[in-house]
Order: structure tokens, then C-alpha cells, then sequence
């Protein structure tokens, strides 16, 4: 999500906006994810590519629990876990000056590598199992599972 995202749409995205607060703004302007994830969990994919002025921002949520929206004054309290991931060596990107070591300790509480699907190959099966599963009931198909992977796996297996 952080790398998918200009720093001034991520801002807005995260945080909201108030009306008028940039040209094309909605009428009574937006919640942002903080908002909308209130008394839930917030996921933040490739935090290592957030800019380091949201990073600021986003330390000074997780500190204080609120926020306060693009063009605003007002501070809303908010109540979110988050999760954050990134495949960014953070802590060379600290010794870079690119990432917050702040942000870096205070979202690092508990870490969960994870390792490539290549020194998982046992996941394969399994995950191919589940993803067509529910590809196929979403496009209303009815079929046996394990015919459609049958012949699939071997390539799968085989792609590193």
C-alpha cells in the first residue's frame, strides 16, 4: 500500500481529508483507514517505502492515539493495532537515515519472518488449493478441486 500511493494520496488515505482541503476534495470530506479501522487492526504493506514526513506522522498516532485529518484542526482519538510489512532491510535503511528508528522500534514489538515461498515448497499445494478454491466459488464454478490442480502442480512446484 505505501508504495502504491503518491506521499500526498497516502496522507489523505491514511488520515482523511476535511472538505476543501486540496482542489477535488468531497463535499464533507473522507475518513481515512485510521478512522474507518477504529477499535480494529490496520494493515500498512511496504511500510519501508513510506516518506519519512509520514513516518513522523504515523509515530505521532501510534504515541498519542489520534489523528488529525488533511485541512483539519480537530484531533480524533482512534483505538488501532497495527501491522506493518516490508520486504526493506529497515534496519540498513536506518543507518541510511531513510527510515525512523523511532517508528522502527515502536512497530517492531513483535516480528514474524516469513520465508519465501522457494524455502516452503510443502506451502505450494496448499496454497494453490485454497486460492482456486476460492476463485472458483466466487465465480459460481463448481468443480472438483483437485482435478483442476492435478495437472498444475508439477509446474507450480517446479517455478522457483
Amino acid at each position: 500500500m505505501c508504495a502504491a500511493f503518491s506521499e500526498s494520496l497516502l496522507e489523505s488515505e491514511l488520515f482523511g481529508y476535511e472538505e476543501g482541503a486540496f482542489t477535488g476534495s468531497r463535499r464533507g470530506g473522507k475518513r481515512g483507514l485510521f478512522e474507518t479501522a477504529h477499535k480494529g487492526t490496520l494493515f500498512l504493506d511496504e511500510i519501508g517505502d513510506m516518506p519519512l514526513s509520514l513516518q513522523t506522522r504515523l509515530l505521532r498516532v501510534l504515541q498519542e492515539h489520534e489523528i488529525t485529518r488533511v485541512g483539519g484542526t480537530a484531533t480524533i482519538p482512534i483505538d488501532v493495532r497495527v501491522i506493518a510489512a516490508t520486504h526493506q532491510p529497515l534496519r540498513e535503511m536506518i543507518a541510511k537515515r531513510s527510515f525512523r528508528q523511532d517508528l522502527y522500534y515502536r512497530i517492531n514489538t513483535l516480528r514474524l519472518p516469513l520465508p519465501p515461498l522457494r524455502e516452503r515448497s510443502d506451502d505450494i499445494a496448499i496454497l494453490a488449493q485454497t486460492l482456486v478454491g476460492r476463485s472458483l466459488k466466487r465465480i459460481g464454478i463448481k468443480m472438483n478441486i483437485q482435478q483442476v490442480l492435478a495437472p498444475l502442480l508439477p509446474y507450480l512446484s517446479a517455478y522457483s
